[in-house]
């Protein structure tokens, strides 16, 4: 299993300066490295109390020169908001800067609160996300830019800096609802999944999206990657109180954030299954919302985390994991001090599962 640290650049109730929050990611980013996890995945998020990182690309182009080892992706770029072109030089850049370290992740967005500003209707967001992926993907594998879609109309050229490297096996797609998960299969790229049902409820979409991924390509799929909230303590009652708690202030947080109960998503072209979902929401009541998401988050006692990601692996098979520590209302001493046990007592069990795998194939 491949762990990463999952970036959301959260100022939870603007409890400190925007500015600080950009240096703790920063210093959060540098530890992942020295504590040995496998990658490091900002966020791109505008606008809001609830995650802010503009330019994820930009980001990681500071971190790079400041780790060794671990990998930098983006946890996502979405590309409706992005011109595909500039994308692509970007992402070229920031691999070359870091030695081949680059990894590029990809999403649509979710928020009419970020969609207005930028000036972009939502009922675009599939079109668009469909026509810059191939326009990207095919810049980052040939160097070669070309756009003649209803979105993008330009001659093409070549990208330059060129690439120094093929994108196929590091790049993904989020994935959070079942057109999402086919279109990465056609594209022919990882999924990336925020956990926030059971894993039996995963399997459906999964294995749908395995299965056309290889009708598409011919060969398996890459494993899942999954992000999850931590809250990593040895005292288990501590870990209930602040994992608990603060969980459920992130989840009271997409909930508005996301408008997930709104009307609108019935309404767009695009995000038909929000709006289904919006509606199953209605029939659940809050508190049994809130504690359904908490329990599939990976916090707890490290042997507790152990045995809720050992039991998601016996329903979905091996998977990545992004690990996020920074969120609500957690000092980032508090994040820190959980990412370092951690890294202590789950990074080398979970690290044996990858090996079992490997062995097995």
């Amino acid at each position: 299993m491949r762990v990463g640290l999952q970036m959301v650049f959260q100022n939870y109730e603007k409890r400190v300066p925007d500015a600080q929050v950009f240096r703790e990611e920063a210093a959060n980013a540098i530890l992942a490295d020295e504590l040995g996890f496998d990658e490091i995945w900002p966020v791109e998020h505008h606008f809001a109390n609830y995650a802010f990182c503009p330019d994820n690309m930009q980001f990681l182009s500071y971190i790079a020169p400041q780790t060794k080892n671990i990998k930098l992706g983006t946890g996502a770029v979405i590309l409706p908001w992005n011109d595909p072109y500039r994308v692509v030089e970007k992402m070229i850049m920031l691999d070359i800067l870091s030695d081949g370290r680059a990894m590029f992740g990809m999403g649509r967005g979710l928020s009419k609160d970020e969609y207005e500003p930028m000036g972009i209707s939502m009922d675009e967001a599939r079109g668009r996300f469909d026509e810059a992926a191939e326009i990207i993907l095919e810049g980052l594998e040939t160097g070669k830019l070309s756009a003649d879609g209803e979105f993008w109309k330009r001659g093409e050229t070549m990208v330059r800096p060129a690439p120094i490297g093929s994108f196929k096996g590091r790049s993904m797609s989020v994935a959070m609802s079942p057109d999402s998960a086919l279109q990465a299969a056609k594209l022919g790229v990882g999924v990336m999944m925020f956990t926030q049902k059971p894993a039996e409820a995963l399997l459906p979409d999964l294995d749908r999206y395995r299965d056309a991924f290889k009708e598409h390509h011919g060969t398996p799929s890459p494993a899942p990657r999954f992000a999850d909230f931590v809250y990593c303590s040895s005292d288990a009652a501590e870990a209930e109180e602040k994992g608990f708690s603060n969980i459920a202030a992130y989840y009271s947080q997409v909930m508005q954030h996301y408008d997930l109960m709104g009307e609108h998503f019935s309404k767009m072209k695009g995000y038909e299954s929000y709006g289904e979902a919006a509606e199953m929401l209605k029939d659940i009541g809050l508190e049994d919302q809130v504690r359904g998401y908490v329990d599939q988050q990976a916090y707890g006692t490290p042997d507790q985390i152990l045995t809720k990601l050992e039991n998601r692996r016996k329903v979905l098979g091996p998977f990545s994991l992004n690990a996020c520590f920074r969120y609500s209302n957690l000092t980032n001493e508090d994040a820190q001090a959980s990412m370092k046990l951690f890294a202590k007592e789950v990074l080398p069990v979970v690290r044996e599962w990858d090996k079992e795998h490997d062995q097995a194939a």
